[in-house]
């Protein structure tokens, strides 16, 4: 207990380690933390009257953030399953970068999920003792465990890992082969499980529909790797931790393949809500060409859907994908195309026209953007702080003294 002790002090000690830019970043993000927490003051005094929400638009950015990177989050996946079941050994130097992300990316999801509450002290209401968490008949309650739970385990892993590697020792076959596992199934369900919390509420015919779950998989799976890719060049330039030729090849597949899925059942969608339009056919058809004067998502779909054919293009020309910048502009292009599409474009639609027919359009205020800006800040900082220790131990830097 004391090894581990010492660990956990080094790595608060490596935290504290960093150049003007290090320091500059975490400047940057802890200003949007704050901008970000007077925000949140302020909608706790005035209550989410200050939000574009209403009665008719109940969910808003913060759930449409919520939605997006709790796939971000189930997208390491895509990096632990090449390493640990394929044993892709260039992808092992990043593996613990892309669970960190996943730390940090749950950590963003419950901040949105407890700012949309309105008071956070409703959250006593899952309690035992103070309410019921209505286990295992409410969606909700799985939602509210599986992310969390999520969260626990890509932690655990890297900190398990990380250890091993400080003490200069292999991470034990019977502790990570089975701690992998529970991650590779988790990651499924935990966004099959958000989907479902959507599917499953049949007053909204714009999402009752069985190609959600997977098209929730294939966007996560496009964006979450996307991202990665980013963040990784950032590191390769950054840090010692450098980013193999092998593993950026593998990813852009993995990006290219799922946005090409992910395309395939928007198509499906769009054919199947306006070939033959019917009255559950209205939230669609708002969506993709607007109900008279309510226009406001015509354009985000458009501006989404344009992103995405405009990656998949560049992903799919090896002599462009090839390229750091063009494929740089291409992950750029699918985070943010996901991230409208699965956001705005889902959350928002199915609430308009409401089930009696009026239409009452959702834009975001000020406090909702402002704080999304502090919760996306929040995240990239315990991101930033969470990769310090990782970056150490990985190149060496980190070692127990023998």
């Amino acid at each position: 207990m004391g090894e581990f002790f010492r660990f956990c002090v080094a790595c608060l000690r490596e935290m504290k380690r960093g150049g003007p830019v290090y320091w500059a970043g975490l400047a940057l993000l802890g200003a949007g933390v704050v901008a970000g927490f007077f925000a949140y003051l302020e909608q706790l005094r005035e209550g989410l009257i200050v939000t574009g929400m209403c009665d008719h638009v109940a969910w808003g950015a913060y759930i449409a953030n919520f939605t997006f990177l709790v796939g971000v989050a189930a997208a390491a996946v895509m990096v632990i399953i090449p390493v640990y079941v394929f044993h892709h050994d260039p992808s092992k130097r990043i593996v613990l970068v892309a669970e960190v992300l996943a730390v940090a990316a749950c950590f963003a999801a419950l901040l949105f999920v407890i700012v949309d509450l309105g008071r956070p002290d409703r959250m006593l209401l899952m309690l035992p003792l103070l309410g019921s968490l209505n286990f295992p008949g409410s969606l909700l309650a799985w939602d509210v465990i599986v992310v969390p739970g999520y969260a626990a385990i890509n932690l655990a892993i890297p900190g398990y890992v990380l250890y091993r590697e400080y003490r200069q020792r292999e991470a034990a076959p019977r502790v990570i082969g089975p701690a992998i596992g529970l991650a590779i199934l988790w990651a499924i369900a935990l966004h099959v499980v958000t989907a479902f919390l959507f599917v499953a509420d049949v007053a909204r015919p714009f999402w009752h529909s069985a190609l959600l779950a997977p098209r929730f998989l294939a966007s996560a799976f496009a964006s979450g790797p996307a991202l990665l890719l980013g963040i990784l060049h950032l590191v390769d330039h950054r840090t010692s931790l450098s980013l193999a030729p092998e593993v950026r090849t593998l990813l852009t597949r993995i990006v290219t393949a799922a946005l090409q899925v992910n395309l395939i059942m928007l198509g499906a969608e769009v054919f199947t809500e306006l070939y033959r339009p019917t009255h559950h056919s209205l939230s669609a058809r708002y969506l993709f060409l607007g109900l008279g004067e309510a226009r406001a998502l015509v354009p985000w779909f458009y501006t989404a859907l344009s992103l995405e054919l405009l990656a998949v293009a560049v992903l799919m020309l090896p002599p462009l994908a090839r390229r750091t910048g063009p494929l740089l502009v291409a992950c750029g292009m699918t985070v943010i195309g996901v991230w409208i599409e699965k956001g705005m474009g889902l959350v928002i639609p199915g609430f308009i026209p409401s089930p009696l027919g009026e239409i009452v359009e959702y834009v975001p205020k000020p406090v909702e953007v402002v704080l999304s800006l502090g919760i996306w800040c929040a995240g990239g900082l315990l991101f930033m702080l969470l990769l310090k220790p990782v970056v150490a131990v990985k190149s060496g830097a980190l070692r127990q003294a023998q």
